[in-house]
């Protein structure tokens, strides 16, 4: 890398947003086709032939009686550039991909073992943690080697409790939950949340299975579902936006129709791949026994169990293994530290996944037997981590909605934010009841001069990071919110209408919001948009106080 630290003239100051609408199918027409059809049947495609300023009544109606299904047939795709505090306001209104919150979401641990949760179990762990009860006592077993025999004790509270000598481990163990059976405890111990947890997702040029961190679990609100059935039996329950890998793409749910495929969890043939060769494992095992002393502390934490140990108990272990992508058998980041039992249950893992012939888990076509309104209810969406940004919903393919610039991929531009005079800067009032007022000229020099000081050091340090040959993954955490960022964001009129109302201020709005102004200056611009695109559907969300249906 040949990157140099940056300088003062690298920094580019900006207070505005762009959103530009790059994609769209959104008429008015489209409310009033799917609202008919539920009435009219086939003989609704008439209406294509006529003026849908006739029918400004229906969806003024549609939009006050809170009919939301018909203003859903649509879709709307922003390329949006603002500050990354912005798009942390997006996160957490996703514009129309959601699922139903029964649906089993697959998990993927290091050593490739499934479990399901369901996406609304994954909603609440990842925001509350988890509570388990747990005996208030310390101890167990342990061997006592002057008596030959293995010593059961508990510590509760201040107090020792020794509870004998035994011939074999289990009858020890035994007593010892006897003990503690007798002497329950109410103590609440919080165990570590779902945070760590990776979905199984999939390559989607090879269609093998592979591994993806959850970014966020966010819960979307009330909308329309429709189920879709397959023939292997699988069921998805989602919104008609919500994006479905197929074998020729990504198409959304709405667009599918009996006799369609698409990819789900299954199997195929093993590559017929020579195992590694003895003498480059030998050599892989070498390379990897020079760098502990590099990359394993003194006392170091498993990757795998969490928990710490010195060093001499540790081993380097191939996150993902050499079995499974021989390209990083020698990259550095690919090591992690591992205590012994965890390192030889992985690698006997590993040594079932090098043999020859068998299947191996990849994603393949399903055909859909059966498709259905299913009713409204409470969704739930994942963002997960790339490059793929898939996951399995109820073992069906399906993406997540949400997709930023990664700055691990790519060097992030030094354009920062900074607010410009209209920026009103002081806030009065409490929480849910406040306004902004301007600031005085010492308050805008002030804020403009810190922000643009922070913004070269941490550029710098930044840039140093890069040229000295730290990933950008690492060397990205020190660049502060108000960088540019760059996203594509889709949705549907009525998911945008649930966003307006809560991230735009307006004098029509029957409830009041109180907006982040940067962000309110995005909805702003995608408000203006859709305006154009379906004039009379814009007008009746006015005239009916800004409430989404």
């Amino acid at each position: 890398m040949t990157d140099t630290p940056a300088d003062d003239s690298k920094i580019e100051l900006r207070s505005d947003v762009t959103v530009e609408l790059v994609k769209s199918s959104a008429t008015d027409s489209d409310v009033l086709f799917a609202a008919r059809v539920s009435t009219a049947g086939e003989q609704s495609l008439d209406e294509l032939k006529k003026d849908p300023e006739r029918s400004k009544g229906l969806i003024n109606y549609l939009m006050r009686d809170r009919h939301g299904s018909p203003f859903e047939h649509n879709s709307m795709t922003f390329f949006i550039s603002a500050p990354i505090f912005v798009f942390r306001e997006f996160m957490r209104h996703r514009v129309g991909w959601c699922l139903a919150g029964d649906t089993e979401i697959t998990l993927e641990s290091e050593s490739g073992n499934l479990r399901r949760r369901t996406i609304a179990e994954l909603y609440k762990l990842w925001h509350t943690g988890v509570e388990d009860r747990l005996p208030h006592s310390a101890g167990g077993v342990t061997w006592h080697s002057r008596a030959g025999k293995w010593m059961a004790q508990v510590r509760r509270g201040e107090s020792n409790h020794y509870l004998g000598l035994y011939e074999n481990r289990e009858a020890a163990e035994s007593a010892v939950a006897e003990f503690r059976e007798l002497h329950p405890s109410t103590r609440l111990r919080r165990l570590e949340s779902v945070r760590r947890n990776h979905v199984r997702c999939y390559d989607e040029e090879t269609m093998l299975a592979q591994r993806a961190r959850i970014v966020d679990v966010i819960q979307s609100g009330t909308k329309s579902l429709i189920k879709i059935t397959t023939a292997a039996g699988k069921t998805l329950r989602c919104t008609v936006d919500h994006a479905v890998f197929t074998p020729e793409g990504w198409r959304k749910a709405g667009e599918l129709a009996v006799g369609d495929a698409v990819m789900a969890a299954g199997t195929g043939p093993r590559p017929s791949e020579a195992l590694v060769p003895p003498s480059l494992r030998r050599g892989i095992g070498v390379w990897t026994a020079m760098r502990r002393q590099e990359l394993i502390k003194e006392v170091d934490t498993c990757h795998l169990c969490g928990h710490d140990f010195p060093r001499e108990q540790l081993a380097l272990d191939h996150v993902v293994p050499v079995a499974r992508d021989l390209a990083q058998a020698l990259d550095a980041k690919n090591l992690a530290p591992a205590c012994e039992p965890c390192h030889a249950v992985k690698s006997a893992g590993e040594q079932a996944l090098a043999q020859r012939g068998g299947k191996i888990a990849k994603a393949v076509p399903d055909r859909i037997v059966g498709i259905e309104d299913a009713g409204e209810e409470m969704t739930y969406d994942l963002s997960v981590e790339g490059p793929w940004h898939n996951f399995l919903a109820n073992g069906i393919v399906v993406h997540n909605s949400y997709n930023e610039e990664s700055g691990r991929y790519r060097e992030l531009q030094p354009v920062f934010y900074t607010p410009d005079e209209s920026r009103k800067l002081v806030q009065q009032g409490r929480p849910g009841k406040y306004v902004f007022v301007e600031g005085t000229a010492e308050q805008q020099e002030l804020v403009s001069r810190s922000m643009e000081e922070s913004y070269v050091e941490a550029y710098r340090t930044y840039q140093e990071m890069l040229a000295a040959g730290v990933a950008r993954e690492v060397a990205r955490a020190v660049l502060p919110v108000g960088l540019y960022s760059s996203m594509y964001a889709t949705c549907n009129a009525r998911s945008l209408m649930h966003f307006l109302g809560l991230r735009t201020q307006h004098e029509l709005a029957k409830v009041p919001s109180f907006p982040q102004r940067e962000i309110e200056m995005v909805g702003e611009k995608m408000e203006a948009e859709w305006a154009r695109l379906m004039p009379l559907t814009y007008a009746a969300f006015n005239t009916n106080g800004r409430v989404a249906p």
